[in-house]
């Protein structure tokens, strides 16, 4: 009895230093979240429902879901950081569909540590979003509803470890990563080589921003491995307050087989106009065309591979500040008859999507 005495003494007196320490800690801490449900129809009405292989967000066909909803914890002391999030929705079904077991809904783990105190520069390693491109799986951020081809065929996240370097005016970022394949929290099996990248990020004024990333790995097993290398170059111009323009260019290449001097080449540049209309409505336009003649991410199995235009306009309302409406068109026109309808093949694919995201 005695001992239980103390042990209740020793708890009520130690509620003030966790209460405390844990209130300390909180300021370091944030919570977040984001869910987003779509509507897409596809006039060429695929039988299963599902949009194109290329396509990997928003790729259900007449019916609504959630593309993607996922819930973020955030630590930052300024000198550890860390972020996990979990998620669920047809963009993970999609687009971690190789991953092993419940990888298939990290959305984001890592963590890092500040290794100067006299200089903005990081060790990061985990699950993170991708260095290459200008648009990411969280369509609120993004400039149109849907992703652009070069989006959907390049990384939207990546493992391994990260080293960044920010100047004290925040203008360049430099970072060089170590990383486990493309697109890959395993490293595919049989593959002995890691991979790795760069990515420059510039502003040289508050309405500029200008970026190039690249990738070079070697993909498949050792015994049949060929060397892959991605350059995505992008410029963001907000050149009056309501109007910006986006402007990329990625360009790849990868051997035709092993030992061979010979390369398949992927291209693929991209143009966005966002004109902001009023306090809570905005539109964009945008124009891509990508290049894949031998099937490099895009076979086809066609005489001219994958060779597409792609148009999409696009309506925002924003009634509240963490909550987005939107309606988009868009049509793609390839040189081949790739799109598949229940007559047969065609060479164009109209789309219309809606969205409604909320974060907080």
């Amino acid at each position: 009895m005695k001992k239980l005495l103390i042990l209740y003494i020793l708890i009520l007196c130690g509620k003030p230093l966790f209460a405390q320490d844990s209130l300390k800690n909180s300021s370091n801490l944030t919570i977040s979240g984001y869910a987003e449900l779509y509507y897409g129809f596809d006039f060429n009405r695929p039988a299963n429902n599902t949009r194109p292989s290329f396509v990997y967000s928003h790729n259900r066909h007449n019916e609504v879901n959630l593309n993607l909803g996922f819930i973020k914890a955030n630590y930052d002391n300024g000198n550890i950081r860390a972020n996990l999030a979990l998620m669920a929705g047809t963009y993970a079904n999609a687009n971690l569909a190789s991953e092993q077991g419940v990888f298939k809904n990290v959305f984001e783990a890592n963590a890092g540590i500040k290794l100067s105190k006299s200089a903005n520069i990081w060790f990061d390693a985990g699950i993170f979003a991708s260095h290459i491109g200008f648009e990411s799986a969280i369509s609120k951020d993004c400039w149109v509803l849907t992703r652009n081809i070069a989006s959907e065929n390049t990384p939207y996240y990546e493992t391994g470890a990260k080293l960044t370097y920010t100047t004290d005016d925040g203008k360049l970022t430099l970072s060089g990563l170590y990383l486990n394949g493309w697109q890959r929290i395993n490293r595919q099996d049989g593959n002995s080589k890691p991979a790795g990248g760069l990515q420059v990020a510039y502003k040289p004024a508050d309405n500029i921003t200008l970026n190039y990333s690249n990738y070079i790995g070697a993909e498949g097993a050792d015994s049949v491995q060929v060397r892959r290398i991605y350059h995505n170059f992008y410029g963001i111009f907000q050149l009056t307050d309501k109007f910006g323009l986006t402007a990329g260019f990625d360009y790849g290449v990868q051997q035709k087989a092993k030992g061979s001097s010979d390369y398949n080449h992927i291209i693929s540049p991209v143009a966005i106009a966002r004109y902001q209309l009023a306090e809570k409505w905005a539109m964009a336009g945008r124009f891509e065309y990508y290049q894949d003649k031998s099937g490099v991410f895009i076979a086809t199995g066609t005489p001219h591979g994958f060779d597409t235009k792609g148009y999409s306009l696009n309506v925002d309302y924003a009634p509240i500040k963490n909550a987005l409406i939107r309606l988009e068109g868009k049509v793609y026109d390839s040189k081949d008859k790739i799109f598949q309808k229940q007559t047969g093949f065609t060479n164009n694919s109209p789309l219309v999507t809606a969205s409604f995201a909320v974060s907080f």
